[in-house]
């Protein structure tokens, strides 16, 4: 049995989600300016500082524009928002899997995975080569036993020490944002994902190409390893995607094999 610490939330947090998704599902549009505060303390049953903190958290998040003394806007969060926005971008109202976010991540992981592996290759020091070695003798005995679960964490912590090694802050914080969206669906693409989890034996070329400075080859070998998941992904929400499918909680991507 694995157990997981339960979050606690705020009433800011759940100020700050709700609002979330009104702007994201365009129910709150560009340009719109929000009641006053006293008028969605009382619609949402909340108290002014919750309100406040929220409404500060949506400014960060380039969401909404807030006026000293005057009202708060509602921004077109295509043009002001980052990628921390896609994990709330993942899920519509009802629990469904957005197919065009999903698509979206696929093809930006498949863009940015050569190139990490390309500097990584250029970059890395010794200890960082061995740290990459390490993990993909770990993945060995786990192909072995066909643990699709465990070999999803150990291909999760190949690309952390990849991407460290690319030193690349941008790159770091963009894995960061698309590591924490894709936990939240990881379970239900683990079949998905499994040619991909399955070739562990392009793990270590990539390693060994990171090992001999050779970032050609790295670079190569890692665009050809993320091509198994996105060709599968992609096969998927083409099904998904057909006329008369559903992408209900019961027939996810975890259905597919």
């Amino acid at each position: 049995m694995v157990l997981q610490r339960i979050a606690k939330r705020t009433l800011s947090d759940e100020v700050f989600e709700q609002l979330v998704r009104e702007i994201v599902q365009g129910r709150m549009a560009p340009g719109l300016a929000l009641p006053a505060e006293r008028e969605l303390c009382e619609t949402l049953g909340v108290n002014r500082g919750a309100l406040r903190e929220a409404l500060r958290r949506l400014a960060q998040a380039g969401l909404v524009a807030i006026a000293q003394g005057g009202s708060t806007k509602v921004l077109d969060f295509r043009r002001t928002a980052g990628l921390d926005l896609l994990s709330q971008m993942l899920f519509r109202e009802g629990g469904t899997i957005d197919l065009q976010v999903i698509r979206s991540l696929m093809e930006i992981r498949a863009a940015l995975a050569p190139d990490i592996a390309r500097l990584c290759a250029r970059r890395a020091d010794a200890a960082l080569i061995v740290e990459l070695l390490d993990v993909v003798d770990r993945m060995t005995p786990v192909l072995a036993a066909d643990d699709l679960t465990t070999l999803q964490e150990l291909s999760l912590d190949f690309w952390d020490v990849l991407v460290r090694g690319s030193d690349n802050i941008a790159y770091v914080l963009a894995f960061n944002t698309l590591r924490s969206t894709y936990d939240t669906v990881r379970v239900a693409l683990v079949q998905v994902m499994a040619d991909e989890l399955r070739d562990v034996a392009a793990c270590r070329a990539i390693a060994e190409a990171v090992g001999r400075h050779d970032d050609v080859s790295a670079k190569h070998v890692a665009s050809a390893l993320v091509e198994h998941g996105t060709h599968r992904m992609f096969e998927l929400i083409a099904v998904l995607d057909r006329p008369g499918s559903t992408t209900d909680d019961s027939s996810g991507p975890g259905d597919a094999s």
